[in-house]
């Protein structure tokens, strides 16, 4: 990982220079000591970190798609003439354990146009600001909530 972490750091640089090499080497020692420490399981293996990167990145892919699909959404609501907007707040809760999957749903709910996080509480209640009430349903059964669901299941 330190190799393929350097080549890239290399890349993204465009060009070689020895402090380049040298904070390189250093970054890429820091950032796979980081994720050794807090990412793998030594009791997982290999093939559950692999499974569990894939679904991460679908997830953030899959968020990406959501932001945008929501920024049209928001989008025709404020060039709508008729459409009265009607702000609420919506409470849902989650069956997810994971606290970091929680803080990570709390957070994808806020980067998605029209809605914001509001309060998670410990017991998983999460209190959601919607621009509109037609953003309200569906909350606590999420394509989000859905995936989450999926990777603590790994």
């Amino acid at each position: 990982m330190i190799v393929l972490l350097f080549i890239l750091w290399v890349i993204f640089n465009g060009k070689i220079t020895t402090e380049i090499v040298v904070l390189g080497i250093i970054f890429s020692l820091l950032v796979t000591v980081f994720s050794q420490k807090f990412f793998y399981h030594e009791s997982r293996g290999t093939k559950h970190v692999v499974k569990e990167t894939l679904m991460t990145i679908m997830y953030f892919g899959v968020l990406i798609i959501e932001i945008l699909k929501a920024n049209f959404a928001v989008l025709s609501i404020m060039l709508s003439k008729e459409i009265e907007i009607e702000p609420c707040f919506c409470y849902f809760t989650t069956d997810l354990k994971n606290p970091i999957h929680r803080i990570l749903l709390a957070n994808s709910i806020t980067l998605t146009p029209g809605t914001i996080t509001v309060e998670l509480s410990d017991k998983g209640v999460y209190k959601v600001h919607c621009l509109d009430k037609s953003f309200a349903p569906g909350m606590d059964d999420s394509i989000f909530v859905k995936m989450l669901r999926k990777m603590e299941e790994l």
